[in-house]
């Protein structure tokens, strides 16, 4: 039986995320770029980063995603046997990417760094079941959304978000009239007002406002039909909308909704 590694991961492990800064001023993985889209896997007649056929040496970044993905493949068959250190490498090399989707579902950093927890106890009690035939990063993706989903579903039944009414953001962008809104502070206003849908509209326009997700992306990542995203994206479009023009906040934003 595997059992889960002491990890150690805290928020201020996790770098740059955003509202996360870390205690320390840098993480493990600050300036490390992170392959955030699949590179396509070398073919038998590229070697050393060069094609023998042209000459033509290959992107960097292909190169580094290259080498990250054969590195997951070792780290995962070595923690499945049962080696911690290998997962340790898993989880540094992914927690960055991980809180900051996380935190689309929380601005709490303790609830954040609970979910990111809870992500990477599950991921690893799962990793017999990662195929590999996509990157890593994309089924912790897919795990930290459900999980992040489950806590707004849990949260839905207990006490309600703060009205918009009462949210101290609003006050101060009103006092920014003539000014140029910041944009972090229009982000908290938007999360407040996503706050007010119910758990799988907010959890569509979250993931295609703030992680430039598609339909097609959304519906892997939950298991639904491509069919029922784009539905749930109309009607929370509509519902959004209404609640921005009764709280005014198209004119105060500038946004287009």
């Amino acid at each position: 039986m595997m059992n889960a590694p002491d990890c150690g991961l805290t928020i201020a492990d996790c770098g740059s995320a955003p509202g996360l800064e870390s205690r320390s001023g840098s993480g493990p993985l600050q300036g490390v770029p992170m392959p955030w889209r699949r590179a396509p896997r070398p073919g038998p007649e590229i070697r050393k980063g060069r094609d023998r056929k042209t000459g033509i040496g290959r992107p960097a970044a292909l190169l580094y995603n290259a080498h990250v993905e054969n590195a997951d493949a070792l780290d995962v068959t070595a923690s499945v046997q049962g080696d911690d250190e290998a997962y340790a490498r898993l989880v540094r090399r992914y927690e960055k990417p991980v809180t900051s989707l996380l935190w689309r579902f929380t601005r709490d950093p303790a609830q954040c760094e609970e979910l990111v927890q809870q992500v990477f106890v599950e991921a690893y009690f799962s990793l017999k079941t990662y195929r590999g035939d996509a990157p890593l990063l994309h089924w912790l993706r897919k795990i930290a959304t459900r999980t992040g989903y489950r806590f707004w579903r849990k949260r839905a039944k207990g006490p309600q978000e703060t009205s918009l009414a009462d949210f101290d953001g609003l006050g101060q962008i009103e006092a920014w009239e003539d000014e140029r809104i910041d944009p972090a502070e229009a982000a908290t206003v938007l999360h407040a007002l996503l706050a007010r849908l119910p758990a799988p509209d907010r959890l569509v326009l979250t993931l295609m406002y703030f992680e430039d997700c598609g339909t097609k992306e959304i519906a892997e990542r939950m298991g639904w039909s491509r069919a029922k995203v784009k539905t749930q994206a109309l009607r929370a479009r509509r519902k959004m909308k209404e609640i921005a023009e009764r709280e005014h906040l198209l004119e105060r934003l500038g946004w287009t909704l």
